[in-house]
């Protein structure tokens, strides 16, 4: 029976870059999907993009691509990746200079657009999923409004011959459902073909979590050989099933425990994973270990796809005024916590102004509040103070870590290493739009001109 081998890549926009490289290079993939995008993260490229037309993908692209473009050239791999982030078309052109810099053989080079729907919501009466709220009440706060575009035009660009599919917004197991579908030829309403390709595509996705990396916990959930961590290949048959599993001699491992917190991550109704391809089914999946660091995935079924699109709408939500300054030694906690109570009484002295404050020890409460009891009984060597406020301008959010910075001399005794920022925050609520308002295009650069 056929199979095709993908290779997960890249979990987040930061991941490291030598799994992948492995991957490609020992893995014996056909495809390599890096999955880079997060729901912020569009939004955060989108105004880069407006202060530099030619930015707004993702920054650690071209360093990816010059690591893993000779190797998959090499051996015939081909590349899915959303690192497009909110300017594919140029994502896919530095992709091409960077084909011809390495003087690699001709290669094509994909850019999906057309998940850009902030018109259309902006034009239209569309409510905020979160609260129910005008998307309009949004007014001139919107950064950027991203429909979840699915597998199809990935797959087109795929049949058209793309050795790289450069994406902006889509939903992440379309990544890892394109190729599938183009491999297998499934129908797009073959709905359990496609819900088992979407969790093969969510088991994918985060790429280390999934070989042991978020589940490693020592004593616990012992993993090895983290520190070079082997990234997923999922092997997958032609009716969807796969077998999830990794180079050999790499670190971390892949079992039936790994895969079930993957299969969970993220997940709020296990029977109804809804993305822009299927309603995925994960329910009646069945996880077996078949052998070391093999496990076969099977048993997950699909029902017909939404009419509409969810859009991830970036906008700006407030500030952010932080300041850290650490206590140490005997009265550690006693001196921080005397830090705490002068900056709040500074703050109603010179009137500042804030709709939340947080003020927390860093190693005592600043996670589970009072109900840390691990170390109640002991008094801690050492504090980190964290406080925080949430502004309406930037010069408000200033004020905060000046006060905690002037600790230093105003007192308690020992303070150290205090650090302040001031920063804008963009935040995400999500809206459905038709689908048929989304209209992916394909565009193409060659990595050779004609007359080569």
């Amino acid at each position: 029976m056929k199979t095709i081998r993908i290779g997960g890549g890249a979990g987040y926009s930061g991941d490291r870059i030598e799994p992948a490289v492995e991957l490609a290079e020992r893995g014996d993939i056909d495809y390599l999907v890096f999955e880079c995008l997060a729901e912020r993260t569009i939004a955060i490229a989108q105004q880069a993009r407006m202060r530099d037309p030619s930015a707004g993908f993702d920054p650690l692209l071209a360093a990816r691509m010059r690591a893993v473009l000779p190797l998959c050239a090499k051996n015939r791999i081909r590349i899915l990746t959303n690192m497009g982030a909110a300017n594919p078309l140029a994502a896919a052109r530095t992709t091409r200079d960077i084909a011809r810099e390495l003087g690699l053989p001709a290669l094509k080079i994909a850019a999906i657009s057309g998940d850009d729907v902030l018109e259309m919501l902006v034009a239209g009466d569309y409510r905020i999923e979160d609260n129910g709220a005008p998307v309009a009440s949004l007014g001139e706060r919107i950064v950027s409004a991203n429909a979840y575009l699915g597998a199809e035009p990935l797959a087109q660009a795929l049949a058209a011959g793309a050795d790289v599919v450069i994406t902006g917004r889509v939903a992440d197991p379309a990544l890892v459902l394109a190729p599938l579908l183009h491999e297998f030829g499934w129908a797009l309403d073959d709905w359990d073909r496609l819900g088992q390709g979407t969790v093969v595509g969510h088991l994918l996705e985060c790429a280390g979590q999934i070989t042991g990396g978020y589940y490693a916990d020592p004593g616990r959930k012992d993993v090895p050989g983290l520190a070079r961590l082997g990234f997923p290949i999922a092997e997958v048959s032609a009716d969807g099933s796969a077998v999830i599993t990794k180079v050999a001699g790499s670190g971390g491992m892949v079992t039936a425990a790994t895969c079930t917190e993957q299969l969970l991550y993220e997940i709020h109704d296990p029977a109804c994973y809804v993305t822009p391809d299927v309603v995925a089914d994960f329910s009646g999946v069945q996880i077996v270990e078949e052998s070391p660091d093999r496990v076969r995935i099977s048993g997950a079924r699909g029902r017909q796809r939404p009419p509409t699109l969810k859009v991830s709408i970036g906008y700006i939500d407030s500030h952010i005024g932080e300041g850290q300054i650490s206590y140490a030694g005997p009265g550690a906690a006693a001196r921080g916590q005397l830090a705490i109570d002068i900056v709040e009484e500074r703050l109603r002295i010179i009137g500042a102004r804030y709709s939340e404050l947080r003020c927390d020890l860093i190693g005592m409460n600043a996670i589970a509040g009072g109900m840390a009891t691990s170390n109640a009984a002991c008094e801690p060597g050492e504090v980190r103070v964290r406080i925080a406020a949430r502004t309406e301008t930037l010069q408000d959010a200033a004020v905060i870590g000046n006060e905690v910075e002037a600790l230093y001399t105003c007192g308690p005794a020992g303070g150290g290493g205090a650090t302040k920022s001031a920063r804008q925050v963009v935040a995400v609520l999500s809206a459905l739009l038709p689908r048929e308002l989304a209209q992916p295009q394909i565009h193409f650069e060659e990595s050779q001109d004609e007359a080569a």
